[in-house]
């Protein structure tokens, strides 16, 4: 059965790739980015979704320059906190389900063990703490919206990181990456399916006033990545390897060596159970996930010079 589904940021690296696959599954989908709706604008986000009239919304729309966030609260709070919001409202008053993208940024990232949606939160940067308020801000005025976290995304395209390590590979003997901090890459094809997946159960039709209620605590929060953990020297390690290049010019280094405005977790794995609790495909191991990202990389070269935004 064909759903209508606002894909919000679609014109992003796993936007884009969620308006694709729902379009490709032919359902109804309108992609909207910055520049179709200001979320920020919490009438115009009200007037597009009412007169859209969707089923789902999902939203992949967020301020993600992580570094730069540390120097500018301001204009992350109003995408990630104010924006979510207005989504979650506009939708609540259309009956819509809402799906909302959110982050490993929102813990502390120092646990040994993944962190699941009851996991204690604890945001070390500007970045977490306004995605962190972002997804307050969408169970407040819709309890029973699913949010999405997940980490480490990437496609092979623009600057991401997978993107840069080819780069690299190809301007450089070697190179130093860091070795001291875990986490799970996640492939926006994988995570877009899963979305889409999500998007089209029986658990994100819309909900009555008394269903939303009862289930505000059920299953509302779920994590989603790639199976497997890693650091980034050793996803820097597999995509050298991929592209046929020899993964001994990758070299490690600590987090020390390299300090950034935003500090970064140690460990930011993210767990898996909720998303197989729900009934849902877990998304492959993430070196299947990168050899098939470099494979499309290397077979088109345009892709990875293509600039993206949210």
């Amino acid at each position: 059965m064909s759903v209508r589904i606002i894909v919000i940021g679609a014109s992003g690296q796993l936007g884009k790739q969620v308006a694709r696959l729902a379009a490709g599954a032919a359902h109804d989908v309108l992609g909207w980015s910055s520049r179709d709706v200001d979320v920020t604008d919490e009438h115009a986000v009200a007037a597009a979704i009412e007169a859209a009239r969707p089923s789902v919304v999902i939203n992949c729309a967020a301020y993600t320059a992580v570094d730069a966030a540390e120097s500018d609260y301001r204009a992350a709070a109003a995408v990630n906190v104010s924006g979510a919001g207005n989504i979650a409202a506009a939708c609540t008053r259309s009956r819509a389900h809402l799906i909302h993208v959110s982050t490993d940024y929102v813990f502390p990232g120092d646990a040994r063990e993944p962190y699941e949606p009851g996991s204690r939160v604890g945001p070390r940067t500007v970045y977490g703490q306004t995605k962190y308020a972002g997804e307050l801000a969408v169970h407040a005025v819709l309890p029973s919206a699913h949010i999405v976290r997940t980490s480490w995304v990437f496609t092979g395209t623009g600057s991401d990181f997978v993107a840069t390590m080819l780069r690299l590979e190809r301007e450089r003997d070697t190179l130093r990456v860091v070795d001291d901090q875990w986490g799970s890459p996640t492939y926006s094809v994988d995570l877009a399916a899963g979305l889409v997946e999500l998007a089209t159960s029986r658990r994100a039709g819309p909900l009555s006033t008394q269903q939303a209620t009862s289930t505000a605590q059920e299953g509302t929060i779920l994590h989603a990545t790639n199976s497997g953990i890693t650091t980034w020297w050793g996803l820097a390690r597999e995509v050298f390897a991929a592209a046929g290049a020899d993964p001994e010019r990758v070299q490690p280094c600590s987090t020390a060596e390299f300090p950034r405005p935003a500090p970064r977790p140690a460990s930011s794995v993210l767990g898996g159970e909720s998303w197989r609790a729900a009934a849902l495909r877990p998304l492959r191991p993430w070196r299947d996930a990168v050899r098939e990202a470099v494979r499309v990389a290397v077979a088109d070269p345009q892709r990875m010079i293509v600039s993206e935004s949210p």
